[in-house]
């Protein structure tokens, strides 16, 4: 595989993933945090992280 085409497909996939959060958060009503961001740099983890992350509140 050509190394232009695979980046280009790697950044087209995370601006994907980056909206898909964006428009999710938006849809639920929750808060898309920085999650957008980090998923348009780290792709499937920001992605799974926006999912799967639970923020500790600290209130015992």
């Amino acid at each position: 595989m050509d190394i232009a085409a695979f980046l280009l497909a790697t950044a087209i996939a995370h601006a994907g993933f980056a909206v898909f959060v964006t428009a999710h958060a938006r849809l639920t009503g929750q808060p898309a945090g920085n999650w957008p961001y980090i998923t348009l740099a780290l792709g499937l983890a920001g992605l799974a992280g926006y999912f799967f992350y639970d923020e500790i509140d600290g209130s015992i």
